[in-house]
């Protein structure tokens, strides 16, 4: 349990770090900024004042429909929606093909059996392998929800003596939040919960490459340590700090006013991405010479992880993917929403952060076990890479197994 040892040591001089300070307050008013644009953007979409809609929600999903008084498909948003009028079988084959993603039904007398205070039966058949059928099946239930409403108070204002001669209408009216902005906070809560893990990567590089620059690296191998226990301590230390991180950053967000469902699943789930991505970090940080190499790195391997993670999480909400649960992205994103998650998808997740997490740590400490990697001369990373899988031995080896055959 030696690393434990360097874990609270390394712990505790982060938390009394003013640099620490500094940037965890930093931090903080970063969140505080990106809640107030994105609030600000919510309530233009929702006053219509800004664009309506984002492009890649236009013709969302394909819908087949069959409404011959066309009251109700009148009232559907054809923004997000893409209608085609269609019979019963039509609608089937289409189904089966993947062509649509689902059949809403109305009676063709629906508007004689409304005139008559009738009920009237909808029906909407959703293909149940596709995502995006949620969207299909909140528009049209916020639309019959909507349209039943109004027509219950025309109805009613139909029998007041002040409004017999008026004629009974449907007033469109505006109930909840539209499909579009829904999605958008769901992906945008999903990147604000995911945010802090890809501000902390600075307390690894000076953790690693702060001991070669101090020319402290000799003395911290001399210990009776091994480099397992100094990979593993500094990245815990860096863990646990960005697990509080987390937390508060969760806190804030819910005192923001944005609903989180699952709130300690997705906390859970958030923190164990933490681990392979410190890992990850561990790797650039172990083979840097400097803090302007480790920093330039970083860089460019944070935006690599953000696509791993980010498009997963597009792939799923716009085109059916079973590959997309490996992002733990996407596990956040439906778990906030309270959508039902089946637990092989929550394993294939898991499985991804452990598979990837035994890799960056296990690079790591054969990294630092190294001494021209740490000391220098360095290898190049192609060189490195082969002699890692075995595939680049040593010129004198291989010379020395020549002459032994000769």
């Amino acid at each position: 349990m030696n690393f434990m040892t360097i874990a609270r040591w390394e712990f505790k001089n982060t938390i009394k770090s003013r640099k620490f300070l500094v940037i965890f307050f930093l931090q903080i008013a970063a969140l505080f900024l990106f809640v107030m644009v994105f609030n600000s953007l919510a309530e233009n979409l929702e006053s219509n004042e800004a664009l309506s809609i984002t492009p890649s929600l236009s013709g969302f999903a394909n819908v087949d429909v069959d409404d011959q008084g066309g009251l109700f498909t009148r009232h559907l948003n054809s923004e997000v929606l893409t209608l085609k009028n269609s019979s019963y079988q039509q609608a089937r084959n289409r189904l089966e093909r993947g062509l649509t993603v689902g059949y809403y039904t109305v009676p063709p007398e629906s508007v004689t059996l409304i005139q008559d205070g009738d009920q009237v039966e909808t029906i909407l058949y959703l293909d149940y392998r596709d995502p995006k059928r949620s969207v299909v099946r909140e528009e049209v239930n916020s639309t019959t929800k909507t349209l039943s409403t109004a027509l219950t108070t025309s109805y009613l204002e139909s029998y007041r003596p002040r409004n017999i001669t008026k004629q009974p209408g449907v007033t469109e009216t505006t109930s909840g939040e539209s499909v579009p902005l829904q999605l958008i906070r769901k992906v945008m809560l999903s990147v604000l919960l995911f945010l802090p893990l890809f501000l902390f990567g600075n307390l690894i590089i000076d953790s690693v490459v702060g001991e070669k620059e101090r020319k402290t690296v000799e003395m911290l191998r001399a210990l009776p340590l091994t480099s397992a226990d100094i990979i593993i301590g500094k990245s815990l230390a860096v863990v646990m700090v960005m697990a509080l991180q987390v937390a508060m950053w969760m806190i804030i967000i819910l005192g923001a006013g944005f609903q989180l469902k699952n709130a300690l699943m997705v906390y859970v789930i958030v923190f164990l991405t933490t681990i392979p991505l410190v890992g990850l970090t561990t790797i650039i940080a172990t083979y840097s010479k400097n803090y302007k190499e480790a920093g330039i790195g970083l860089t460019f391997a944070y935006i690599f992880i953000s696509g791993l993670l980010i498009l997963p999480l597009l792939g799923y909400i716009i085109n059916q993917s079973t590959l997309a649960n490996l992002s733990p992205m996407t596990m956040v994103m439906r778990l906030s929403s309270g959508e039902t998650i089946v637990m092989g998808e929550i394993l294939l997740s898991l499985t991804f952060i452990v598979i990837i997490s035994l890799i960056s740590y296990g690079t790591s400490i054969t990294l630092f076990q190294r001494d021209k990697v740490i000391f220098g001369p360095r290898p190049s990373i192609i060189r490195l890479t082969m002699e890692l899988m075995g595939l680049n031995k040593d010129k004198k080896t291989r010379s020395h197994k020549r002459r032994i055959r000769n």
